[in-house]
């Protein structure tokens, strides 16, 4: 089928019509039978939508094709136009993040033994190797890794209650912390004192960590907030506000991990 209309204005008009419904994105891709992450990659414009898609949404959001395909579109009554961005969309929860402190302590023993013996590597850039696994995994598999929370500083996103975890893991023998310097700065280390226990993870949370490491673990202080400066998650959280895992759907190029299925066939 084909239309004058662009995927982010079709986008946007099952977004306005998905809200006077009073749908989740969640509803609507049970409905649908795909993932809830290509619901969001198809309100934002970037997956198209394909002609039975299409028709199920009609049905289920009771709109006439020809009037939502139409050039002259009128914004169904209750809904207030709102910029599809991820700082206006509030996303819906579709698992809470629950802290698994194991899974934690094996993936910072993990990291901290591939990347402890570079310089560059203090708390600041842990901070950010330990947010790039955790929300990457959520991106790929819709479900979380350590199932940390994070906070947006100033600096890049941290984990909450990062040092009484680390505190923790010294009195069990299982950190060592030392203050050093790096480039003239003063610079906070951990070194492992144990190793991690590698049947905690899949191999598919082994693949996500070790790309982060080989990706990110070079990187100074500096560079790598940076680069969680301008990812989506991050840009779009209020200042020391807890940064939502859902976020990770509205990433753009380099920063999403995860290629979202896009019908070859039948697209409009």
């Amino acid at each position: 089928m084909n239309t004058a209309l662009t995927p982010k204005q079709i986008g946007k008009r099952i977004a306005e019509h998905r809200r006077k419904k009073g749908f989740s994105q969640q509803d609507l891709a049970r409905f649908l039978e795909i993932p809830r992450s290509s619901v969001t990659q198809i309100e934002l414009g970037n997956r198209n939508l394909t002609v039975i898609e299409l028709m199920k949404l009609s049905e289920s959001l009771g709109f006439s094709i020809d009037t939502f395909l139409a050039k002259e579109y009128l914004v169904p009554e209750e809904v207030a136009i709102v910029e599809e961005t991820a700082v206006a969309y509030k996303p819906v929860r579709v698992s809470e993040p629950v802290l698994n402190i194991e899974k934690f302590r094996n993936v910072l023993l993990y990291i901290l033994e591939q990347c402890a013996g570079k310089p560059n590597v203090g708390e600041t850039v842990l901070h950010k190797l330990l947010y790039f696994c955790d929300f990457n995994y959520y991106e790929l598999y819709e479900e979380h890794l350590t199932g940390v929370k994070y906070k947006k500083l100033s600096f890049g996103p941290a984990p909450y209650n990062f040092e009484s975890m680390l505190i923790d893991m010294i009195d069990r023998g299982e950190l060592q912390q030392i203050k050093t310097s790096y480039h003239s700065m003063p610079q906070i280390r951990y070194l492992p004192l144990k190793e991690a226990d590698l049947k905690t993870f899949s191999a598919a949370a082994m693949e996500v960590i070790d790309r982060v490491i080989i990706q990110y673990s070079n990187s100074t202080a500096k560079m790598i907030s940076e680069i969680a400066q301008n990812d989506k998650p991050w840009r779009a959280t209020e200042e020391n506000e807890p940064i939502d895992y859902e976020l990770a759907f509205y990433r753009r190029p380099p920063y999403s991990v995860r290629v979202y299925e896009e019908d070859e066939q039948d697209n409009i």
